[in-house]
């Protein structure tokens, strides 16, 4: 008897998929990531950047997401000291991988998906 094998089960009980799909669960890391395509920016230019997010939460964002090896921090010895940080190639491929084609869906479906929402309400 041959049994057929879902390339997906794997995916379903595995520690990689839920730490892929964590990124998505933290609101600012998906917007911090997309500010950092263009390049390297100081911590008070991301804060410009994107609006909307507290000095606090932007910490937090940029520890987990450099922890995570998508986002680097390189340090300049100059008085005063400056930081700037910038997306790794993992951090990259992300952007420009999966986090582009979500992005090509919700401008295709977005709307959709709203009205559906609000049909619920």
């Amino acid at each position: 008897m041959t049994t057929h094998c879902n390339p997906y089960d794997q995916l379903v009980a595995d520690c990689q998929l839920r730490a892929a799909t964590d990124l998505f669960s933290h609101r600012w890391d998906p917007v911090v990531l997309v500010a950092l395509q263009l390049g390297p920016l100081r911590r008070g230019d991301v804060l410009t950047t994107i609006g909307g997010i507290s000095d606090k939460m932007l910490t937090e964002t940029l520890r987990r997401l450099t922890g995570n090896g998508l986002v680097e921090r390189q340090t300049y010895a100059q008085a005063p000291p400056r930081a700037e940080y910038s997306l790794t190639p993992l951090g990259r491929s992300l952007v420009e991988g999966p986090m582009r084609a979500l992005g090509k869906w919700i401008l295709e479906h977005g709307e959709e998906m709203l009205d559906a929402q609000e049909r619920v309400l």
